[in-house]
């Protein structure tokens, strides 16, 4: 039996009344590998602040029964923080033509259902609306295969991202530094790049 989900999309100033509940979720899926964050509130709600301030910034949440269950992030790349636009500019991409993916967070037991690629869709349309953009774009942890606190059968995302369109660029890397949930202090992880041209021929009209 399929799950009802209901999707709720929100932009800007809207968006601040459901910034303890996004931090909260935030907090919880963000605990599992690979991310493996030690959730610190003050943190979740100066990051969220980014998208209230940013006229073009949308939020998706996902609801079950009236519950948020999940969200999705997205704004265009200018309205994000140095250390995200950093890696473009060293490059010497524009960050006019890069809209930034922020993240998709689903709670274990909604998972497998169809929301991840929803959340796709409705950011990049959401891009189309507010553009235009070349690229879309988000960043990834970086975690060895070896890694002690990788799970047993832990199925990384790799495979849908290239399903949706996405390719890993090396070149384009960023660094972040949270607490992990093993760790005493915080330190810095590097993050990969994931872009999708849509100037391609095959996505073009």
């Amino acid at each position: 039996m399929s799950t009802p989900f209901t999707y709720e999309e929100l932009h800007g100033e809207a968006i601040r009344p459901h910034l303890q509940a996004l931090g909260q979720l935030r907090i919880a899926v963000f605990r599992e590998f690979p991310y493996l964050y030690d959730g610190d509130p003050a943190y979740e709600e100066a990051y969220l602040a980014t998208y209230v301030k940013s006229p073009r910034s949308l939020v998706v949440l996902l609801r079950n029964e009236g519950a948020i269950v999940g969200a999705t992030t997205c704004l265009p790349m200018a309205d994000e923080s140095d250390e995200f636009q950093a890696p473009f500019l060293a490059a010497g991409y524009e960050l006019e033509k890069i809209f930034y993916l922020g993240e998709s967070v689903i709670l274990p037991a909604f998972r497998g259902r169809g929301a991840g690629h929803e959340f796709f869709l409705r950011r990049e349309a959401h891009a189309r609306r507010v553009g235009p953009f070349r690229y879309t774009c988000f960043c990834a942890v970086d975690r060895p295969v070896d890694h002690p606190m990788r799970p047993a059968g832990y199925d990384p995302l790799d495979a849908f991202w290239t399903r949706m369109g996405y390719r890993k660029d090396p070149a384009l890397q960023c660094e972040l530094e949270w607490k992990e949930i093993t760790a005493e202090m915080p330190t810095r992880k590097r993050l990969s790049y994931w872009l999708k041209d849509w100037s391609a021929p095959e996505l073009r009209p």
